[in-house]
């Protein structure tokens, strides 16, 4: 390669607040963050997507039509994020966009992300690669998660068994042993539900630092119906998203006049709870944890992981270089990085595909 590269990842997850836009530089030492900026989605706009995750009418055409609204989103997070670190979109090797998620259906070998990469690369001038999670998916595999793979190439250790979690709207975890295969899979919800909840009842759009929940008592029935779900005994491989954990989802387990306080509360211990009894089952020999992701601010949330998992020490990725608030969108510029080498992006034993591909599909500029 030339001695510097640099790329774009873009991520919009499940949580639904916008989109996260990070550089990334690529020469002979590696790659590190050069600058990262956050766009935050309209409410019209973040309306609209959530909708989308549900069956309704003219879905098809509301899909298309989001998809280039997002479109446009994503380029002002490109210029803005072009701006600050002072540079022309030539100067780019390629953007990585994961897109919207708005189904996510692997067992019925279907995933659908929108954006409209065409549109974003006519808007920017940049390539643009897009459809990541397809290609794993055509191979036998979950589609996701597809950040473990990110991970080991960023966060590993060669002396110490690592564990990263990413807490977004779904949780997820990558064990990365200082010797031997890289796991991971997604743990179930992180802060979908936590964020809906105070939504609906608060008209706010997260319990900053777990404020709200801390003023509830966790509810040992409730949280019993929650853990009922089949998905928390499944074996990995393994990946979930709004199609199986939603508000309606939540609503039939509610059959008496529940606190909303206690509720979000309860909340909070599944998220917690699912994240520690996924690594006690499978990956008992970590001996540090490092969270990333919107869910790794949360307070409250932190305090229970650390209670639940006394003896493991939980840090931030800010300590291995990497904001916690970028790691995805870096990890959407490094798999866009491997695909435009040609090089595999995903991790058989993480998504359970047949073997290594080479995710994507590029959209010139």
């Amino acid at each position: 390669m030339d001695s510097t590269e640099l790329y774009i990842g873009l991520m919009s997850g499940t949580s639904l607040d916008g989109v996260d836009a990070a550089l990334i530089q690529f020469d002979t030492n590696g790659f590190h963050l050069v600058e990262a900026v956050f766009h935050a989605f309209d409410p019209a706009l973040r309306s609209e997507l959530l909708s989308l995750n549900l069956a309704g009418e003219n879905d098809l055409l509301r899909a298309a039509q989001t998809g280039n609204i997002l479109a446009d989103c994503y380029a002002n997070a490109i210029q803005h994020l072009l701006a600050q670190a002072k540079l022309h979109p030539s100067a780019i090797n390629a953007i990585g966009c994961h897109g919207q998620t708005i189904r996510h259906r692997p067992e019925l070998g279907v995933t659908i992300q929108i954006g409209n990469a065409s549109l974003l690369a006519e808007l920017t001038g940049i390539a643009v690669i897009a459809d990541f999670r397809n290609r794993d998916i055509a191979a036998g595999g979950q589609g996701a998660p597809l950040v473990p793979a990110f991970h080991a190439a960023a966060f590993r250790s060669s002396t110490l068994d690592r564990l990263i979690v990413n807490i977004g709207g779904i949780s997820n975890l990558t064990c990365l042993p200082s010797d031997g295969t890289i796991t991971g899979f997604d743990c179930g919800p992180g802060n979908l539900l936590l964020d809906a909840w105070i939504q609906q009842h608060l008209g706010t759009s997260f319990d900053r630092d777990g404020a709200w929940s801390a003023t509830g008592v966790v509810l040992p029935d409730l949280l019993k119906a929650m853990f009922s779900h089949p998905y928390f005994v499944a074996p990995p491989p393994k990946s979930t998203g709004r199609d199986m954990f939603n508000l309606e989802w939540l609503q039939p387990l509610l059959p008496t006049l529940y606190a909303p306080e206690d509720i979000q509360a309860t909340l909070l211990e599944m998220s917690a709870r699912t994240i520690a009894d996924s690594i006690n089952q499978h990956c008992p020999q970590s001996e540090e944890i490092y969270l990333c992701g919107g869910g790794s601010h949360n307070a409250a949330l932190r305090k229970r992981l650390s209670e639940l998992l006394p003896e493991i020490s939980i840090s931030l990725t800010d300590d291995l270089g990497i904001n916690a608030d970028w790691v995805e969108a870096a990890a959407f510029a490094w798999l866009a990085y491997q695909t435009w080498h040609g090089l595999p992006g995903n991790l058989p034993a993480v998504t359970g595909a047949k073997g290594s591909r080479i995710l994507g599909a590029i959209y010139p500029a």
